[in-house]
């Protein structure tokens, strides 16, 4: 492998413990473990969790979002991540994905203190909920403060690519105190131009295809695919 491409780690979005342990097959440093891919990531069930961390040797994240739609949550709903999020460190993943903002497009610095409690000495990545703030700039910087390790974004467009010269810009504010990871829209053929733009050091990507009576599945090769195009960027 390449020396730029040996040093990006590759993050596979799994929508099943199923699609987890092809992904880790295909070549996945870390795994996103959610359910609902089409409704762009819910939390997976207890037994998919514990399947696909039992199974695997690389590290699980697990998606902490209780419905699809904005990312203004309730009490109750609240109260249902931080439940999750105990599961999922008793069962033993990595780490822990979610995002909670204010009606107004900011960060809700009260709710994710809570969540952060609750995630204490887990990886926490808050998710593309970023990419609806209305300043994001100032989200990164709060999202800093309350000790995420990762931000996964496009750039505030519809795809990594498209946002790439603002996700490099995040990431030159970041100036290493965050991981700022590209995600959405992220293919094998475009993910070198992707890496080259932004200087991210890790990448998420869905390596999902659909099979011929058309149901979404994972495609370790895509995985596969992604790796030899980052080879080529030395």
């Amino acid at each position: 492998m390449g020396k730029l491409g040996s040093m990006i780690l590759l993050e596979n979005c799994a929508g099943s413990a199923e699609s987890a342990i092809l992904g880790a097959k295909g070549g996945a440093d870390r795994i996103e473990l959610c359910s609902a891919l089409e409704a762009d990531g819910l939390t997976p069930s207890y037994g998919e969790m514990k399947r696909a961390i039992k199974a695997l040797d690389i590290p699980v994240n697990v998606m902490i979002r209780p419905r699809s739609g904005n990312f203004v949550y309730s009490g109750g709903e609240i109260a249902s991540m931080l439940e999750d999020i105990r599961i999922a460190r008793e069962l033993g993943a990595n780490g822990v994905v979610f995002g909670v903002l204010d009606s107004e497009g900011n960060i809700n610095l009260k709710d994710m203190e809570r969540l952060m409690t609750a995630a204490a000495g887990m990886d926490v990545t808050f998710h593309r909920a970023f990419d609806c703030c209305a300043d994001r700039s100032r989200a990164l910087e709060e999202i800093i403060s309350l000790g995420c390790r990762t931000i996964l974004s496009s750039g505030g467009a519809a795809g990594a690519l498209e946002g790439a010269a603002e996700l490099a810009r995040l990431i030159k504010q970041a100036a290493g105190r965050i991981v700022m990871m590209p995600g959405c829209g992220v293919r094998p053929e475009n993910i070198a131009e992707i890496a080259s733009v932004t200087g991210a050091k890790e990448i998420h990507l869905s390596a999902s295809s659909l099979n011929e009576n058309g149901c979404r599945m994972t495609n370790p090769e895509i995985l596969l695919s992604a790796r030899r195009s980052l080879e080529k960027i030395i």
